[in-house]
């Protein structure tokens, strides 16, 4: 064999190793979640889901303090919220919020050392915001959280600062001549899986109102739709966010006949719906309030506070922690339990209110949909 042989069968064995690297490599197994042959499966690959379980493990479970004895609001001094706790499950739900976001600073992160009443810390006023909200989403967001709930392990996971936040994106400057502005497309970022399309979707679909159904009734153009090119590509990069989000494909909760079709969707889009509108008002509402508690250096680049989205919680499992019950035991984590000063010495929340009803019924008459793989041990057989 001549050298330039060897040569050109080296190249061409690089060229296919590069080529492959991009391909994700076997195993990979499939679940069928709808009728034959309308495509309806979920792919999954084992290594993937290892992955997902090992940020997936819920917290040990707390031994329930006793709800017997005085109110903490009667045995501690500036209570705002859990103060119709009991003293010990006060204390134990303290202990265990100090496991779920500050375990290497403990109490200090959110408390002055010489006095525990005193609301000088930012992260004091923004926990208390935020005990707030995780009673909210328990009480009134129950078409999206069921009875399984969240606390505050679910987005933080023993970080100070979830991992999965985010910001509205820096202004892209405009550029001279005919190139415009690039309004954050071609800038891959891992929202919208390193993809062209817009590098912000959030902005608009979690935060605004901007509807995120762009698919038309109509062959021809009727005037009753007037969506715009970006917002289809702020729907397509929310829903890829969401696919990775959850660890799923399009079909967890589309059916591949119909994507617009609720009549043909799972039961699954119908959470989804929920949870979009839980996000904005969280957003907004919540999250939105803090503007100016928290400091420069947890600002975003445009100044706007952190906000959630689907993977704040999820973090690549179809269910928050595989659906683990972490809430029982927990009662300050329930609504009901804030004292009277809560209201007025804090940002006041929306007003209880019904979620919006879906625009459609969800599918009816379906055959039983199989769940999705709870746990990595079939993987880890394979």
């Amino acid at each position: 064999m001549t050298f330039a042989r060897q040569a050109a069968t080296v190249l061409a064995a690089v060229a296919a190793g590069t080529l492959l690297a991009a391909c994700e490599p076997p195993p990979v197994y499939s679940v069928q979640r709808g009728y034959r042959g309308t495509g309806m499966a979920q792919v999954y690959r084992p290594a993937t889901l290892v992955a997902a379980a090992a940020i997936n493990t819920p917290p040990p479970a707390a031994t329930p303090a006793s709800p017997d004895g005085p109110r903490a609001s009667q045995v501690f001094q500036n209570v705002k919220v859990l103060g119709d706790l009991s003293a010990g499950e006060f204390t134990q739900i303290m202990v265990d919020m100090t496991a779920w976001v500050s375990p290497e600073q403990g109490c200090t992160y959110c408390h002055v050392a010489a006095n525990f009443a005193d609301d000088s810390l930012y992260t004091k006023v923004v926990s208390r915001r935020m005990l707030q909200m995780t009673q909210y989403i328990n009480a009134d967001w129950k078409q999206h959280v069921a009875q399984t709930g969240v606390t505050c392990y679910t987005c933080h996971r023993g970080n100070n600062v979830p991992v999965n936040i985010w910001f509205r994106s820096a202004e892209a400057s405009q550029t001279p001549g005919m190139l415009g502005n690039k309004a954050g497309q071609n800038s891959p970022a891992i929202q919208v899986g390193l993809s062209s399309l817009p590098n912000d979707p959030f902005s608009t679909t979690l935060l605004g109102g901007e509807e995120i159904r762009v698919i038309s009734q109509t062959a021809l153009p009727d005037g009753s739709k007037p969506s715009l090119i970006m917002a289809t590509e702020h729907t397509y990069g929310l829903m890829m966010h969401m696919s990775t989000s959850l660890g799923v494909n399009c079909t967890y909760c589309h059916n591949t006949r119909s994507f617009a079709s609720w009549e043909l969707s799972t039961p699954q889009r119908a959470t989804a719906y929920y949870g979009i509108r839980m996000t904005r008002d969280l957003n907004s509402n919540y999250l939105g309030s803090l503007a100016g508690i928290f400091p420069a250096n947890r600002l975003g680049p445009t100044g706007d506070v952190p906000k959630l989205n689907c993977a704040t919680c999820h973090q690549g499992a179809y269910k928050p922690l595989y659906g683990a019950d972490i809430v029982t035991g927990h009662p300050g984590m329930r609504a009901g339990v804030k004292t009277a000063a809560a209201a007025a010495d804090t940002p006041a929340g929306p007003a209880p209110s019904a979620a919006p009803e879906p625009p459609a019924p969800g599918p009816a008459g379906m055959a039983p949909i199989p769940a999705a793989p709870a746990a990595p041990a079939s993987a880890a057989r394979t």
